[in-house]
């Protein structure tokens, strides 16, 4: 049993009793979401560079679903706990690391983690944390790391979307759409969102995207040379790959860039290389767990300069579609499955 002294609460100082032991949420073997299990676990300690975080929530994300079915291998040297992004407040860590990075102890915080997440402690390198704004709640900070990191690290940095160009996103009202759909338009560039429902359209052009096509009644390579007039879009971010990867080179413009995140409807695609050489397109993409922790602080360097500012202004703001007592972590993979949510879902512990 450890305590920290909190110079936040009530007026006197508060003490953080860290017991031996957490809750946390395990998976029990690869499978459907029943495998998830609440289960107590030793307290982790944080080690030179990084803080622990007493767990006020955690992000629900695709990869949690993949890890659970077994897909998504953890980096060596990580936890085997799910979860890639948290919120909560600083209760113990490296003093030193901790000052450089302007944070101390009982400071709110939200931060992308390797996993381990899923947890009511959780520890995180300090280049990876993030300070929660003020006018934002631990759900709604909890929901900003895994999709803001990544769609800055995709769409800015390898798809080099500038102002006035045009973004094509793959499954806008998704977390990373919901996030990339903001994020595009604060830059100044124009955003086409494909969905599945036209409730989905109509809230991805409530976030501010430009046009919303239903690719279960238009076929989006059609529409997307419809709206841009014959010339295809600068950007695509792509959830999908597979089949989809030949259809999307043709909604390119010429020195257009396809980045690819996700390989949800396959690995393998046949394209036209002629077409590439011709036009000059890139093919790209990435995946972030497996990212050097300083490749991760870069980023959370260029988010909070870039657009930190947004949030606390409220011009960039989080999408939450549903909040689940950490128990309930079976119905939020459920529902994070069927596809039917409209931006992120959180646990709350």
């Amino acid at each position: 049993m450890h305590a920290t002294s909190c110079p936040l609460c009530h007026g006197s100082p508060f003490t953080f009793h860290l017991s031996r032991k957490m809750k946390a949420i395990e998976i029990t073997s690869y499978g459907a979401p029943e495998v998830l299990r609440l289960a107590v676990r030793p307290d982790p300690v944080a080690g030179q560079g990084e803080v622990l975080i007493r767990v006020a929530a955690s992000g629900v994300n695709r990869p949690d679903v993949l890890q659970r079915k077994g897909m998504y291998p953890v980096p060596p040297g990580a936890s085997d706990l799910p979860g890639l992004e948290v919120a909560g407040v600083i209760v113990a860590g490296d003093q030193a690391a901790m000052a450089q990075a302007g944070f101390k102890l009982g400071d709110r915080v939200c931060a992308l983690v390797a996993g381990g997440g899923y947890a009511e402690l959780c520890v995180a390198p300090v280049g990876q944390v993030l300070p929660v704004p003020a006018n934002l709640s631990d759900v709604e900070a909890a929901s900003l790391p895994e999709t803001f990191f990544t769609v800055w690290s995709n769409v800015f940095d390898r798809g080099h979307l500038q102002p006035a160009e045009t973004l094509l996103i793959q499954g806008g009202s998704s977390g990373i759409g919901v996030t990339a759909i903001q994020l595009a338009k604060a830059a100044g560039a124009k955003v086409i969102v494909t969905v599945g429902s036209n409730e989905k359209a109509a809230a991805c052009t409530a976030l501010g995207a430009d046009e919303a096509i239903n690719y279960k009644t238009h076929d989006f390579v059609v529409e997307v040379k419809r709206i841009t007039e014959g010339r295809g879009v600068n950007v695509i971010l792509d959830m999908v790959a597979g089949d989809y990867i030949a259809r999307e080179l043709d909604c390119l413009d010429d020195d257009g860039r396809l980045v690819i995140i996700a390989v949800q409807g396959g690995v393998k695609a046949q394209i036209d290389a002629g077409a590439v050489l011709r036009r000059r397109l890139t093919i790209t993409g990435s995946t972030l767990r497996p990212r050097s922790i300083q490749f991760k602080a870069a980023i959370a360097k260029a988010l909070r300069e870039n657009v930190w500012p947004r949030l606390e202004t409220g011009k960039v703001k989080p999408v939450i579609h549903q909040v689940f007592p950490a128990h309930h972590v079976v119905q939020a993979h459920a529902l994070m499955e069927s596809n039917q949510h409209i931006g992120k879902l959180v646990l709350q512990w």
